[in-house]
This record gives C-alpha cells, structure tokens and sequence, in this order.
C-alpha cells in the first residue's frame, strides 16, 4: 500500500511538471496601428533639442561676416554655414551636428584655418 502511495505521489509530481514545461510555451503577436510608425519619424525630425554649432567667426560688419561665409564655404563645403546677428555682432555658424563627437570631428578639421573656432550649443527659441 505504501508504495502504490509513493508510485501515485511520483506520477502525480511528474504529470504537474511536465505541465508546466507546457504551459509556458506560447507566441505574442503585436498589433501595432501604422500610425505610430509615422508619429515616430515626425518625433525624429522635430527633436531638435541637441543640436550643437561651430563658430568661425564675428564681426560688427555683415560685410566682413558675408566675405568670412564665403571663404568658409570655398574652404570647407561640406557643412550648412548660415550667419546670425546677435547684438551688435555677425556670427559666421557651421554645421548641425547632433553629437558632440560629431561637432569636435568637424572642429579638428576647421581649426586648421579658423584657429578661433569654438564649439557651442544655441539656444532653441520656443
């Protein structure tokens, strides 16, 4: 009698087991609306909240700043080169760059010729 217990209480262990080996074996499918996928590119294009900038150069005369962005651009075409005024100066700005590894790459190659060339990040007007 005792061991038709201890054979029963055996199986009994060994049937709960495997169930449970069982049991956790499954799949998840994700539905996900195509939307989303949208709404995520937009974010990217918005986020512009890391950009850092590369100054080459300022002046009080916009036509000094104008000759600076034109030499740059001959020198080093390879970046979006705009000119900003800030009270009283015009400032030559390089680049976009979202990384500041990205931005000090850049800057090895700028302070060759533009030994007063710094890295910084703009304000973001809201």
């Amino acid at each position: 009698m005792a061991l038709k217990i201890k054979y029963l209480a055996m199986t009994f262990m060994l049937s709960a087991f495997a169930l449970t080996l069982c049991a956790q074996q499954g799949e998840v499918n994700i539905s996900q609306d195509s939307d989303i996928d949208k709404l995520l590119e937009f974010k990217k294009d918005v986020k512009t909240s890391k950009v850092f900038k590369i100054q080459v150069y300022q002046s009080v005369d916009v036509d000094r700043a104008q000759n600076a962005k034109s030499e740059f651009l001959e020198a080093y075409g390879e970046w979006p080169v705009d000119i900003h005024w800030n009270t009283p100066n015009y400032k030559v700005w390089v680049g976009n760059f979202s990384t500041r590894l990205e931005a000090d790459r850049a800057l090895l190659k700028i302070k060759k010729k533009y030994m007063n060339a710094i890295i910084f990040q703009p304000k973001l007007d809201k």
